[in-house]
């Protein structure tokens, strides 16, 4: 991932914008238009809105821009509600499918959101840029979190793996996959970063110091910059890609701590070590070494420059932002921590250095043959000097190495293609052993040994499923692995779904998902040992195969598709061009495979004779790296390996080296290939195999966690998102596998509550008014939906649907919720309309009323009197101004008064708020008090438990002791009578014993004469021993020189046996092939006798043509220079060739990147020509926008100028990117053509090659004839050794019977003397025994004295126990007093609380008191609100601040209310637990009771089994022990009793787990009631077995009562002593066991008074209950209605405030009107003016004309006077018209000012008409709020009522209680009494108790001594007996012995006789023959000598029947 790009927030980058996503305009859209997703080649998925259906096709508009397209109704996908978009876990989805999918993918990425959850599966998308999310806050964010708790995070996935092996104690993985590039490595080291950080234990041990090689925790993290170094390298796709899987485990202790960790890797692609495609690089340890070595170590390690090494096929490539030689010294450092010494890092790089220099080791082919030859051998002696080898013997073995053939060691000589291939494939295998010595040595130093691992968590980090355009081996692999992982993921789903299923009791149909995979699994691992039943799978035929001589890729793919030709999961290739040979249909989709070289990649050839060299190199590295090492010699592969070469310039041997990735599974720990037999071919697909099943073994064993790491795009750009190659990438990694097990079941999920509250709309008549259990509202509201039952289950706290339901649901309540806005909006816009119409009908008579009111005024105005009165109107006010202001100083006075008190409101509400303070604080304490005074209780609780425990132990104990001590006394008794029969028995049998010791001298005498005759025998015997001894010395000789001849034959054998189970395989193909070699032998034959007829007459010509080859060879001569030049010609071509074909790879290399250049230039043009689209329809509307504008000011102008400019600027950027993208697609096209032009080039070179490859493969089927003759000899020397090991065995089978046989008869002759001195002193020690146990008898009574005292003992600790009950009842006493005394605490908080209430109610009844006066205050306001503006706005700003400081009070007094609320919640929680625990206790109690009944039971059957007893002596031995096991059983349930103790004070801690542990406590009764009846049956075993042994006891003690006999006398004295001794003392057990029975009545008396208690506590925690009940709801009603009073207040407010903007308004438009009345007055006034001028100069013209007319006579004196009066007119007209101008404008004017007149007349009636509406809300606001004060009132009296009610319900409890309480006052001062009586006798008796006890103990002690006795004797009888029968078996082995070497010399003698016979008729001897047989034959079974009896007598049959045929013969 990319370098950092700053600080920045990193909850962005975890964390979705809810706001963003829930929002209402897109949910209205999605419904609007019926969005879908359609496919799209360019963005695969495009959003649609579906206009028309036709058919099976559907008519669908383009979201992005609006084009309609036809598509198939299969293709439409669709699509989530807007709810679901950016969700974290895409299973919750309700539309299940690719394209939701890959949206949700998209939305989040695009957001920085890179990690999704998707089920089980957490889904990474790299963002190739550094993201702020993996610091140490993170990690302490997620730390201890679970997993729904916080977005998703490859931390939340290791901290619920690390939560999880914690707490259920099972073993983890984490399984990262995906392609190269995707992360995954990356996601790896965050994981052991997190569980570094989180499981350090370095961490609490400060005092320690650190150790200097690093703590395990670092040197884990250390870890991986070596196997980076090692294993990763640059490709393609990723700068550093892992070129191998690896699985680390690390372990933890049992408190979470790291203690140790191993590293397992797989597909270690050893192959780049050799070569690199283009622009990719090999390991990264190469350049690092070549750049980051200092000059000795160059100079050590015989270091060039990047260009000489031939391995580094590009040179020195440097990766981005990488430097190689800090790098290098990082991997050192590393390797330090890792405490690796100097001379391993040196061994290490030697090796690596060693590597690139088998590259340098140059072959040439010689001129007159194909051998190569090596003509510089510098690079050879470089290497050989690195690795500690002989350069001649190296040299040797690479161009001439050895190889059998036969028995025998040919050297062959090596052509350049294979000396190639060989120096390669070492090069490699050198390479993967010292990667795999180096993870082994990792492992050493991460081992912890000191603690031991308690569990593990292992990381998984291996590569994806892969489907390329052609696969081949290593693919196969790969998928197959993947395989197996998808299964386990399916199997892991399917057992969650189940156990999910299960849970919530849902009733569907298991499908086991896991089983979809297994017959593609199938196809490919199953083995031939099942061909009958199944075919082989594809691994298992691949080793079949090459097995086969001759067996090429073709015959594997042949055989492929016969045997599994009609699988399911497999295809042939359907047309004969068809590149890829078979196909495997995946789950992740169909995988063409190409099987070249599979053979050879499978058996991965090696040299063994360099192997070998390498092994025995003076380097100890290099030959531990070698050692022992299992490898397929070169010479199996050879002949196929020159097939492949020899007509190759560049030969192919490349592609045929062994398995590039795989071959790195071949072992996963270093050493571990040692492990495998020797000489075992073994192929990289076994291999592989077994490492995979190891894995999966292994991750079956733990609980897996999934990562899915995917790549957004190839270009490695941040922000760029693919959508095909994501979708291929989740097809392949089977997210989309696991959605589809989703779509089976019922993905989505949904609790009760949140069902109802979202989806009642949709059934709103479905449930009934008032409380319903959630699951039955919800199956009411689906009955009413009526959905298909298969759609959903219900379960016990979820809905369960399928997918796309909740889709449905959701757009049928959009749809319902814009049914009921649209209804609400017509009714809305209804009332507004009449309200408009209603306001212009108001205005129209207010405008008539106008014009009359202004016609009139017209009418008055010239009124003289009109005048007067309007100027004399004002003056009659001045009388008035003194009223006016006592009106106003009486408003202000009621104005003061108001305020002062709103005031004292104030105050009075701030002190009740410091009251409501106050008593928070109170309650609080008080809270604190009875949480203290609860965790008292608790812990008296359980002490007294504990205490109740012990007391109860002590008293089985007690119990146990006193009924042991009576069965002791009792098997005493019956003991003793046993023994007087057992006395008078001895004494009879004595009598015999003299009778029969009389008859034994006699058979003395005889038997001393018989033993004489023997000892002459013996003799006798002694002297033929001595003989055989000779004959016996001289075989060991013999049998010394078969052992060593067997050795040899042994390996011989077990090779042959390998050889045979290899070659048993082929046996089959080989049998057909045989035949037909056989009909083609006989053919041959027939040919080759016509041929010796033609030798004949062709030897005669061979004389002729010797003249002729003379002379043909001086041509020769010439021809041989010709063919030298034509050879040197030949590499000239070859040498072009060569270059020809690097030229072909680099242009198709060239041309890949060509077309990879075209396709992102097509992509790039596809954006830029979107990007057209959009800025086009952005342009359009811009320019509509601007249109639409024009007529704005001219701010928006410049702004579109800007625009245009913009527009502009973009039009020129996007003609200037097209021109560039056809350019450079004419440049494309191009380079296209002339690539094409030299692939066809390489295509017809391709076909030459062909044909030399055809010819190659006929040198290859001769070749497979040779070896198929080879085979048949094998055979037949195979055939020759199992015959001389049949012979063998016989022979052996022999000697061995002859050697027993003499060995048997020594010994029964030592047995027949020992024996009758071992009778003679067995008895005798039977008569010592006899005496021995006379005296122990004797010792016996005294034991039961010491018995005695010990039951007086037991009673003293009876009566402690008493004692100790009593002071438990008074605690018990004393614990009730404080319950009862918290009762009454409990009931006064109640009461406080009732107060509080009440208190709380009259505040707000106050309130609203005060709010209608408030409002009464304003309606006044409104009155006097034009005369006393100023002071009212004072005043309105006084009240809003008083309001605001209301408003916080009530908050305070909301949020008290809410603390009260839940202190009150805590309260009841604690009650609820106290009631549950009291409950357990009960349970508990009735558990004890049981178990008492049960040992009742017990009791009784003891009684029983005594009266048996006292009937049959010989069962009540049985029946004591049987009721010793019972009482064992009773322990072991005393002990689960003690168990389940301490659980249920586990339970009392935890709160929330309660009704589980019920669960739980039922589940272990149940158990233990199994386990009794177990124990019964367990029991009843037992006592058939030990009435079994009582049998043969009893024969026994019946055998020893004839020796007690003689001590009758004796012991009859005693026992009268001890008689009177016993009845003495079973008086004093009488006495005892009264008192003891006196006890437990008391007892008992005190468990009942004890019950009577627990019954009435009971009945008070249940009053208590149901009162707490009555007061929830209460408070919840108070809640609502608080609520309601906020929504009121609120409402109220929102008036007040609208009112207040009226008025304002109101204000100013008064204003606006009086300015605009005082200019009409001013304007009125100068059009009067103006009018009277007018008339005035009216006047003056008629008074003028006037005069004119009567001065006609002085006409002529006055023209003078008349010419100035025109002037004097003219100037008057020219001044009338400029007034009519201006009475003209004034007019208009005039009519303006009554239009704003009229348009502020209007709005003025719109401002009182909106008025007159708040005014109306307001009262019907109030209206509301009176009914509300009247419902309040209502609900107050009925709480008051319920809770009056429930009050003197309780008091009448309480006072009952009291009374009780009172009269067990009493009754426990009388018990008080009666413990104190009992006290004194107690005391009484434990003196006497005392005394006993003593006597006791000498019983005891004498008791003890008289058993140890018993056991001596018992001890020495049963070594006696185990003498005597050891004796018998030797005598028997002494003459089996015996008759075995009779049986052996009579076979020797008859040899001897035989061979005697021979040599007289002169015969051939065959007995040295006969013994290298037999040799042959022992060495073959190995361990003859340790067989059975049986076998040999098998052998023996089998060596009379090979005797018996050779007599015949």
């Amino acid at each position: 991932m990319a370098q950092r790009s700053g600080q920045e927030d990193p909850e962005r980058y975890l964390f979705v914008d809810r706001a963003v996503v829930c929002n209402p305009a897109t949910q209205a859209d999605w419904t609007a238009k019926k969005l879908v997703w359609i496919p799209s080649e360019r963005h695969g998925f495009e959003a649609a809105s579906i206009r028309e259906e036709r058919g099976d096709e559907v008519v669908v508009e383009l979201a992005e821009n609006s084009k309609k397209a036809m598509v198939n109704k299969d293709d439409i996908q669709k699509m989530n509600p807007p709810k679901f978009s950016k969700v974290e876990d895409m299973a919750e989805l309700t539309c299940l499918n690719e394209a939701s999918v890959l949206h949700n993918l998209k939305d989040r990425y695009y957001s920085g959101l890179i990690y999704t959850y998707s089920g089980l599966f957490c889904v990474v998308i790299n963002p190739y840029k550094y993201l702020p999310i993996y610091s140490e806050n993170i990690i302490e964010m997620y730390r201890g979190k679970k997993r729904h708790e916080m977005p998703p995070h490859i931390y939340a996935i290791s901290e619920s793996a690390y939560r999880c092996m914690l707490q259920d104690r099972e073993d983890q993985s984490i399984l990262c996959t995906g392609e190269s590039g995707a992360g995954k490595t990356e996601n790896t080291k965050k994981v052991i970063q997190y569980l570094a950080h989180v499981a350090s234990s370095h961490k609490g041990k400060k005092d320690h110091s650190i150790p200097v090689s690093g703590e395990l925790e670092r040197q884990l993290l250390q870890a991986n910059p070596i196997l980076e170094s090692f294993g990763n390298a640059k490709t393609v796709k990723n700068d550093n890609s892992s070129r191998f899987g690896k699985f680390i485990r690390i372990n933890f202790d049992v408190t979470g701590y790291i203690v140790g960790a191993n590293i397992e890797t797989y597909l270690l692609e050893k192959s780049r070590a050799v070569r690199q495609a283009k622009d990719e690089r090999t390991f990264h340890i190469f350049y690092q070494l070549l750049c980051g070595a200092e000059e000795h170590l160059r100079s050590d390690l015989l270091l060039e420059g990047f260009n000489s090494y031939r391995f580094l096929s590009n040179g020195n490539i440097t990766v981005p932002g990488q430097q190689d030689k800090d790098n290098f010294q990082e991997t050192m450092e590393a390797m330090h921590i890792m405490s690796f010494s100097h001379d391993e890092i040196l061994a290490m790089l030697k090796v690596v250095s060693s590597v690139l220099q088998f590259g340098n080791v140059v072959f040439k082919k010689e001129r007159n043959s194909d051998q190569a030859s090596m003509p510089e051998n510098t690079a050879a002696q470089k290497l050989c000097h690195l690795l500690g080898l002989n350069v001649m013997e190296f040299t040797r073995a690479i161009l001439s190495p050895r190889i059998k053939v036969g028995r025998d060691y040919v050297q062959k000589a090596q052509t350049k293609e294979q000396a190639d291939f060989a120096v390669e494939a070492l090069a490699k295998a050198t390479y993967e052993r010292l990667f795999r010595w180096l993870v082994h040595r990792i492992n050493k130093a991460l081992d912890r040994t000191k603690r031991q691992g308690a569990s593990f968590i292992g990381i998984l980090d291996i590569a994806g499923f892969e489907i390329f355009q052609l696969n081949s081996f290593e693919q196969l692999c790969i998928n197959y692995t993947n395989e197996k992982l998808q299964q386990l993921f399916n199997h892991t789903m399917f057992v969650l779904e189940q156990e999910e299923y299960q849970r919530e009791g849902i009733e569907w149909s298991f499908i086991d998902f896991g089983l979809d995979l297994q017959p593609c699994i199938d196809l490919i691992e199953r083995p031939v040992s099942i061909r009958l039943a199944n075919p082989p799978g594809v691994l298992a035929l691949l080793d079949e195969e090459c097995w086969f001589p001759k067996a090429t890729d073709k015959t594997f793919i042949d055989k492929l598709v016969q045997e599994q030709g009609t699988h399911s999961k497999f295809q042939k290739p359907r047309q004969l061009k068809d590149k890829a040979d078979f196909c495997i249909i995946h789950y992740a989709g169909k995988v063409d495979y190409k099987a070249d070289e599979w053979l050879m990649k499978n058996m991965d050839p090696l040299n063994d004779n360099v192997a070998t060299l390498l092994n025995q190199s003076t380097d100890k590295f290099v030959s531990e790296l070698w050692k022992d090492g299992v490898f397929i010699p070169l010479s199996l592969c050879i002949v196929e390996i020159q097939n492949n070469v020899t007509s190759l310039d560049e030969p192919p041997v490349d592609r045929i080296v062994g398995l590039d990735q795989v071959a790195g599974m071949a072992e996963t720990t270093f050493g571990a290939t040692y492990k495998t037999k020797k000489g075992m071919f073994r192929t990289v697909g076994q291999l592989y195999k077994e490492s995979l099943t190891k894995l999966m073994a292994t991750l079956r064993n733990t609980n897996p966690n999934f990562v899915r790491c995917i790549i957004p795009n190839h270009e490695k750009k941040a922000g760029k998102l693919e959508p095909h190659l994501v979708l291929d990438q989740l097809r392949c990694n089977g997210v989309l596998e696991g959605i589809r097990i989703c779509r089976q079941g019922f993905p989505n999920r949904i609790v009760f509550q949140e069902f109802r509250q979202r989806y009642e709309i949709l059934t709103p008549n479905a449930i009934p008014k008032g409380f319903m259990d959630g699951k039955q509202a919800c199956e009411r509201m689906i009955r009413a939906l009526e959905l298909d039952p298969n759609l959903f289950r219900i379960g016990q706290s979820k809905i369960f649907f399928r997918t796309g339901v909740l889709a449905h649901l959701e757009e049928e309540r959009d749809l319902k919720i814009t049914d009921i806005i649209i209804y609400f909006q017509s009714v809305c816009r209804g009332y507004l309309a009449r309200k408009a119409f209603a306001k212009k009908q108001q205005q129209l008579s207010a405008l008539k009323v106008l014009q009359r009111n202004c016609a009139a005024y017209l009418k008055l105005r010239h009124w003289q009197w009109w005048r007067l009165f309007t100027k004399v109107k004002p003056l009659l006010q001045v009388t008035r101004q003194e009223e006016e202001m006592q009106a106003k100083d009486e408003e202000l006075v009621k104005v003061k008064e108001r305020q002062s008190k709103v005031e004292g409101e104030l105050v009075d509400m701030e002190r009740k708020h410091q009251q409501l303070l106050e008593e928070k604080n109170i309650l609080a304490e008080q809270l604190q008090a009875e949480t203290e005074l609860f965790a008292e209780a608790e812990e008296m609780r359980a002490r007294l438990a504990a205490k109740k425990q012990e007391l109860e132990e002590i008293l089985h104990d007690l119990e146990s002791r006193v009924e042991e001590e009576e069965e002791r006394n009792q098997s005493m008794q019956n003991e003793k009578k046993k023994m007087q029969s057992h006395i008078q028995d001895l004494e009879e049998q004595l009598d015999e014993e003299e009778a029969a010791r009389q008859k034994l001298q006699l058979e003395k005498v005889t038997a001393e004469a018989k033993i004489k005759k023997m000892e002459e025998d013996i003799l006798l015997l002694e002297d033929q021993n001595s003989k055989f001894l000779k004959e016996k010395k001289l075989l060991d000789d013999r049998v010394a020189e078969m052992t060593s001849q067997l050795t040899e034959e042994e390996e011989k054998a077990k090779n042959l046996g390998k050889v045979k189970n290899k070659q048993e395989v082929m046996m089959v193909d080989l049998e057909e092939r045989l035949k037909k070699e056989e009909k083609s032998r006989q053919e041959l034959e027939k040919a080759k006798r016509k041929l010796d007829a033609e030798t004949t007459d062709l030897q005669d010509q061979i004389a002729e043509l010797q003249a002729q080859i003379e002379e043909l060879k001086i041509q020769l001569a010439k021809k041989e220079e010709e063919l030298q030049a034509a050879l040197s010609r030949s590499d000239e071509e070859v040498a072009q060739k060569n270059n020809a074909l690097k030229a072909v790879r680099e242009l198709q290399a060239q041309l890949s990147e060509l077309q990879e250049d075209l396709e992102s230039e097509k992509v790039s043009r596809n954006k830029a020509e979107k990007v057209k689209r959009d800025l086009s329809e952005e342009l359009e509307a811009l320019k509509t926008e601007l249109e639409d504008t024009l007529d704005t000011t001219a701010a928006q102008q410049e702004l579109r100028t800007k625009r245009e400019q913009e527009v502009a600027e973009l039009k020129k950027a996007i003609d200037e990117e097209t021109k560039n993208h056809e350019s450079q697609v004419q440049e494309m096209r191009q380079r296209h053509s002339t690539a094409l032009e030299e692939l066809s080039e390489n295509l017809e070179q391709a076909k030459r090659f062909k044909s030399n490859l055809e010819k190659n493969k006929c040198t290859l089927e001769s070749d497979n004839k040779e070896l198929v003759s080879e085979v048949k000899g094998l055979q037949q020397a195979k055939t020759e050794s199992e015959q001389k090991r049949k012979k063998m065995d016989a022979q052996l089978q022999e000697f061995m019977a002859r050697a027993t046989e003499g060995e048997r008869a020594k010994v029964e002759l030592a047995d027949r003397t020992h024996k009758l001195q071992t009778e003679l002193d067995t008895v005798s020690a039977l008569l010592e025994d006899a005496e021995k146990k006379g005296i122990k008898l004797a010792k016996d009574s005294a034991g039961l004295e010491s018995a005695l005292q010990d039951t007086q003992e037991l009673l003293q600790e009876e009566t402690r126990q008493k004692l100790n009950l009593s002071s438990r009842i008074r605690q018990l006493e004393e614990d009730k007093s404080t319950l009862q005394e918290q009762q009454e605490e409990d009931e006064e908080a109640r009461r406080n609380l009732e107060k509080q209430l009440a208190t709380l109610q009259t505040q707000l009844f106050e309130s609203r008191k005060k709010l209608d006066e408030d409002v009464g205050t304003l309606e006044s306001l409104e009155e006097v609100k034009r005369k006393l503006q100023k002071d009212m706005e004072l005043t309105s700003q006084r009240l809003e601040e008083k309001a605001s400081a209301f408003d916080k009070m009530e908050k305070t007094k909301t949020r008290l209310q809410q603390e009260l609320d839940d202190l009150v919640v805590d309260l009841d929680h604690q009650r609820t637990i106290v009631s549950n625990l009291e409950k357990k206790q009960k349970k508990f109690d009735q558990l004890l009771a049981e178990e008492k009944t049960i040992s009742a039971r017990y009791a009784e059957e003891r009684d029983k089994a005594e009266a048996e007893a006292r009937e049959k002596e010989t069962k009540a031995l049985s029946m004591a022990r049987a009721l010793d096991e019972a009482l064992e059983a009773k322990e072991e349930f005393e002990r689960l009793n003690k168990q389940l103790r301490t659980e249920m004070e586990d339970l009392m801690s935890s709160k929330d787990d309660v009704g589980k542990s019920v669960h739980e406590l039922e589940k272990s009764k149940r158990t233990l009631e199994q386990q009794v009846e177990e124990m019964r049956t367990q029991l009843e075993e037992l006592e058939d077995e030990l009435q079994a042994t009582e049998d043969g006891k009893l024969r026994l003690e019946v055998n020893m009562q004839a020796m007690k006999a003689q001590f009758d006398r004796d012991l009859q004295a005693r026992d009268e002593q001890n008689e009177e001794k016993k009845r003495t003392l079973v008086k004093q057990v009488r006495e005892m066991e009264a008192e003891l029975e006196d006890e437990r009545k008391q007892r008992a008396l005190a468990v009942a008074a004890k019950k009577k208690l627990e019954m009435d506590l009971k009945d008070l925690e249940g009053q208590i209950e149901a009162s707490n009940k009555a007061r929830d709801e209460a408070i919840k009603q108070l809640r609502k209605l608080q609520a309601q009073m906020k929504d009121y207040q609120r409402e109220l407010e929102e008036a007040r405030a609208s009112r207040d903007e009226i008025f304002a308004q109101s204000k100013e438009n008064e204003k606006k009107l009086k300015g605009l009345e005082a200019e009409i007055l001013q304007l009125q006034e100068d059009l009067a003016a103006s009018e009277r001028a007018r008339r005035h100069a009216e006047q003056e013209r008629d008074e003028l004309a006037d005069e004119i007319s009567n001065s006609a006579s002085g006409k002529s004196a006055l023209l003078d006077e008349k010419r100035r009066l025109e002037a004097r007119i003219s100037q008057l007209e020219e001044e009338l018209e400029e007034e009519q101008s201006n009475m003209e404008l004034l007019n208009d004017r005039f009519r303006k000012t009554t239009m704003q007149v009229d348009i502020l007349n209007t709005e003025l009636a719109g401002e009182r008409s909106a008025a007159q509406k708040s005014e109306n809300a307001r009262q019907g606001m109030e209206r509301q709020n009176k009914e509300l004060k009247a419902k309040l009132g209502e609900l107050e009296g009925a709480v008051k009522s319920k809770f009056k009610a429930a009050i003197t319900a309780l008091e009448a409890k309480i006072l009952q209680l009291e009374e009780q309480l009172e009269q067990e006052a009493k009754e426990r001062a009388a018990a008080n009494k009666i413990v104190r009586r009992t006290e004194k006798k107690l005391k009484e008796v434990v003196i006497q108790v005392e005394d006993e006890r003593r006597h006791a103990d000498q019983y005891k002690e004498q008791m003890e001594k008289a058993n140890s006795r018993m056991k001596q004797l018992k001890r020495q009888l049963e070594e006696a007996e185990e003498e005597a029968t050891r004796a018998n078996a030797s005598r028997r082995k002494l003459q089996r012995e015996l008759d075995d070497a009779t049986e052996a010399s009579e076979g020797l003698t008859r040899e001897v006789s035989t061979l005697k016979n021979r040599l007289r008729r002169g015969g051939p001897i065959s007995f040295s023959s006969s013994r290298s047989g037999r040799s042959r034959q022992l060495q073959i079974d190995g361990t003859s000598v340790d067989n059975s009896d049986d076998d040999a007598d098998s052998r023996a049959s089998d060596h009379n029947d090979t005797q018996a045929s050779n007599q015949t013969e």
